[in-house]
């Protein structure tokens, strides 16, 4: 099975005596759908962006695809970003372009593609994420589930290979919910490797092929199956999950 990501003692403070994790160590697979299940300020979201490369680790070494995403040079860090998308826990982070039409076609533009192709791939995206009604619509005045899709299909219209999705579902209404998790179980069946931060435990059941579990130290407290991790109440409690 190939291994998508190799995370290796990795270790990050944000200030030098507040560790925000200590000594991280997991692989994940191609085509995995992993969660990383944690209470609130258990380092997941640090996690993320340390695996997307937007920060740098104190210690320890990220491997994805076989080569260190530490100091990437141009054409390297213009593969890795073809290949994984990165969807912020607030869509207001990412979303900073006039019309949804130029959030969507960002990416694209960016990669050089010819307007002509990048319009057909925006036209695309947006009709499959039910967008076409907003394409001209500023993204910051839509709704909290709107800006979600608006997030994830900036993302997928460069088809990558890999989501990096951090609390996916926070704040969002029951019925963008929904939309949410089963637009994620669709991707994770087209072959589409999954990495999910997340304290909600009904995603962790609906999606999980396994389960990284932070504890309040930021630190692994385990790893399994989610049979093994969400029927096991005594381990949910201890890492203030329950």
């Amino acid at each position: 099975m190939d291994i998508i990501f190799e995370l290796k003692n990795v270790s990050y403070s944000y200030i030098k005596s507040i560790p925000a994790l200590i000594d991280v160590s997991f692989n994940v697979n191609k085509g995995e759908k992993l969660i990383i299940l944690g209470a609130n300020g258990s380092g997941k979201s640090t996690l993320l962006k340390l695996m997307d490369g937007l920060m740098k680790p104190d210690s320890g070494h990220i491997l994805a695809f076989g080569r260190s995403i530490l100091n990437m040079k141009n054409d390297e860090e213009y593969e890795f970003r073809r290949k994984v998308g990165y969807l912020f826990q607030d869509s207001d982070v990412q979303l900073f372009n006039t019309s949804v039409f130029d959030e969507v076609a960002f990416a694209p533009l960016q990669m050089g593609l010819e307007i002509k192709y990048v319009k057909s791939m925006v036209d695309k995206a947006l009709e499959s994420f039910g967008l076409e009604k907003l394409r001209d619509r500023p993204p910051h005045r839509l709704s909290g589930g709107e800006k979600k899709k608006v997030a994830l299909a900036s993302i997928m219209v460069i088809n990558p290979e890999v989501l990096l999705l951090d609390e996916p579902t926070n704040g969002l209404d029951p019925r963008s919910r929904k939309w949410l998790i089963n637009m994620l179980i669709n991707l994770g069946n087209r072959g589409k490797t999954l990495i999910i931060s997340t304290h909600d435990l009904d995603l962790a059941k609906s999606l999980a092929d396994r389960i990284v579990i932070m504890n309040e130290s930021h630190t692994i407290e385990t790893i399994g199956k989610p049979h093994e991790i969400l029927d096991n109440s005594k381990l949910l409690e201890s890492v203030n999950l329950i």
